[in-house]
């Protein structure tokens, strides 16, 4: 939890102030990431790897802080890198090889490795897919100290948006975001023909407005609507699947959609509001489809849905956590009046954050208890973000 805080304190000092160049912060967010990755899932291990996992893991923070110290030197010698840099580029590159691995297998890091060794042998290949000689300080210096191989696009998004967007919907979640969706959504469809399906697919694209991740959404809903599904006759496998097709489609439901969304706007140069606005068709028509398919396997099998009196009133959910919804409206707001996703995530996460002191309930709590409980909230809330946003930012470097 200390790291994931120190890696939101970062970002959101960085997001807030523009304080340091853009290539430092792709630098260090990546070397945070390597931090948190190697640690995670060390921490699943025995001793000798999570002893070898945390110093993958700091390895990879320390050198990401190279674009940091020597960065107007490395601006001096553009084009012309020194042994070291390259010896610090080679291990950068090896470390996210390594990091890619043990997140998503080994498909991505050959697939990677086979066109990192087009690009050093590809001269030797037969007409037509030869091409010029490359030396190796070349393919280095392009892959970690240009704006085009690891420290690229993606992951230009991922520090400036990706990050903050992730971490409102951890923020939301904390503050019981999730209560307030699984209540609405059992008060609404609950008790209907196939009810507990019906709530997976509604709860789990009302959790797509704020978090935009399919794995995020799987383990926050699914922990709750998978079981409800079996509890009411529907098969494991039939229930998972559910769930599974539910939570990706988060990942195009506006205002907080998935980090291609992102990567969208910021390569054909159009403002995230257009992608989001783009997108609300087609993740209305896939949350319908999966509404439908639900409603004919519950009638198919003859299932029922939950007795009305087990049911929550939506009415009353929202009549109690009506304030959840301030800092989603306001985020929404602010994309549309034109402002930048990255002033409009960091407004939203200031507004969840005196939301949360707002309410009744911190009102009865002493002023010095107060502030440690909250910064309590911002921990949990960024240690949500290591847990479901390493995966989907993984996936970018």
């Amino acid at each position: 939890m200390t790291i994931a805080l120190a890696f939101s304190a970062f970002q959101l000092w960085t997001a807030a102030l523009s304080p340091l160049p853009s290539m430092v912060v792709r630098s260090v967010h990546v070397g945070f990431l390597l931090l948190l990755c190697f640690t995670l899932l060390a921490e699943r291990g025995p001793g000798r790897s999570r002893l070898v996992g945390w110093g993958l893991g700091v390895a990879g923070f320390v050198l990401g802080l190279y674009h940091w110290v020597f960065h107007d030197a490395l601006i001096l010698r553009a084009g012309d890198p020194t042994t070291t840099d390259l010896a610090v580029g080679v291990l950068v590159i090896l470390l996210v090889f390594e990091a890619s691995r043990r997140l998503l297998g080994l498909a991505l890091p050959i697939i990677c490795a086979v066109f990192l060794l087009y690009a050093l042998f590809g001269e030797y290949a037969p007409a037509p897919l030869d091409h010029r000689p490359y030396d190796f300080a070349q393919v280095v210096d392009q892959m970690f100290l240009g704006t085009e191989g690891i420290y690229g696009t993606a992951i230009y998004v991922s520090s400036s948006f990706i990050f903050l967007f992730i971490l409102f919907g951890a923020f939301l979640e904390r503050a019981g975001m999730i209560r307030l969706f699984n209540d609405i959504a059992m008060g609404t469809v609950g008790h209907s023909q196939g009810g507990p399906a019906k709530v997976a697919v509604i709860s789990s694209g009302l959790m797509g407005t704020i978090n935009g991740s399919g794995v995020a959404n799987v383990v926050t809903t699914g922990q709750f609507t998978i079981p409800l599904m079996k509890r009411f006759g529907y098969r494991p496998a039939f229930a998972g699947a559910v769930e599974a097709t539910a939570s990706m489609g988060g990942q195009i439901m506006p205002p907080v959609m998935g980090a291609v969304a992102f990567i969208m706007a910021e390569t054909i140069d159009v403002p995230y509001v257009e992608i989001a606005i783009a997108a609300t068709i087609p993740a209305i028509l896939y949350f319908a489809t999966a509404f439908w398919v639900v409603h004919l396997e519950a009638g198919k099998h003859g299932l029922v849905g939950l007795p009305k009196s087990e049911c929550p009133s939506a009415l009353a959910a929202l009549r109690r956590d009506w304030y959840l919804i301030l800092p989603l409206a306001a985020l929404v707001w602010l994309l549309f009046a034109g402002y930048t996703p990255m002033f409009a995530g960091t407004i939203g996460l200031a507004l969840t954050a005196l939301v949360v002191l707002g309410t009744p309930i911190s009102q009865a709590i002493p002023r010095h208890a107060l502030r440690i409980l909250f910064w309590i909230a911002i921990g949990l809330g960024a240690a949500a973000f290591g847990r479901y946003g390493i995966g989907v930012i993984a996936l970018l470097i």
